[in-house]
């Protein structure tokens, strides 16, 4: 391993790698470990942020590294709250890579839980079976790496695929986005604490008869604007604007630059 100290190379986010537990020492090996010290090239003295994925985050300097492994010594710690307004997204599944595409940026936009939708018109089905369990890992090793990507203290969890009775039996608010929606998203169609289910259809649109179920169990039918989005893309604006209309964003706390 080396113990030479490495000139400090500024940076504005030090990276964030996933561990499952924050000792005071912590091991990078195997995939994370291989990514920091091969394809981020952390050096020794260089300072990083590591998470447990459930709200445990800390600041800690490399110690040692070796060809596929960083040590490192934590420096400080905190624990980052769940935010009070929830968003659970129910994602139609989406071909190809677009599905992967939809919960890249809503777990990017703060997305904090993702049910895999089987809507009467998605293409992709994700039968039992080896193809939908490897469908499946897909989506959740993507949702993994995208929250690294947006330094996030909680990767939100990817729930088993569901169907449109399951989405009816979701306890809070349900928003079900539809370009016809006579109504507009607005902050007080939002609660200030507990969990939304925000309803993403298929590329196809969703039924009359999958919009029935729904509003007749209570969910509301709403809009994002004039334009007609993707399923790719809807779920990303959707939490942008409820960022806006909410104090989601207020009550994500910024996490200091390593100094």
């Amino acid at each position: 391993m080396s113990a030479g100290r490495a000139n400090h190379r500024p940076s504005s986010t030090p990276p964030l790698f996933l561990v499952d537990e924050l000792a005071e020492r912590v091991l990078l090996d195997g995939p994370e470990g291989r990514h920091a010290a091969a394809v981020k090239r952390i050096r020794v003295g260089e300072v990083v942020q590591l998470g447990d994925g459930q709200g445990a985050v800390a600041r800690a300097e490399a110690v040692a590294v070796g060809k596929d492994t960083v040590e490192l010594a934590v420096l400080s710690r905190e624990v980052v709250p769940a935010p009070d307004l929830r968003i659970t997204l129910a994602q139609a599944l989406v071909k190809g890579d677009r599905g992967e595409l939809a919960v890249e940026t809503a777990t990017e936009a703060g997305v904090d839980a993702i049910v895999p939708w089987r809507a009467a018109r998605c293409v992709a089905r994700w039968e039992a079976g080896p193809r939908g369990d490897k469908a499946l890992s897909r989506w959740r090793s993507t949702v993994r790496e995208a929250a690294k990507q947006a330094r996030r203290a909680w990767v939100p969890p990817v729930a088993e695929p569901a169907d449109t009775a399951r989405l009816a039996r979701h306890p809070g608010p349900v928003l079900v986005l539809h370009e016809s929606a006579e109504e507009v998203l607005r902050a007080e169609h939002l609660p200030a604490e507990g969990d939304v289910l925000l309803v993403v259809g298929p590329e196809g649109g969703i039924t009359e008869d999958e919009l029935s179920v729904l509003v007749e169990a209570g969910a509301r039918v709403v809009r994002l604007g004039p334009e007609v989005l993707r399923a790719s893309t809807a779920a990303a604006v959707a939490l942008g604007a409820i960022g806006g209309l909410t104090r989601r964003w207020c009550e994500r706390p910024h996490v200091p630059p390593a100094s």
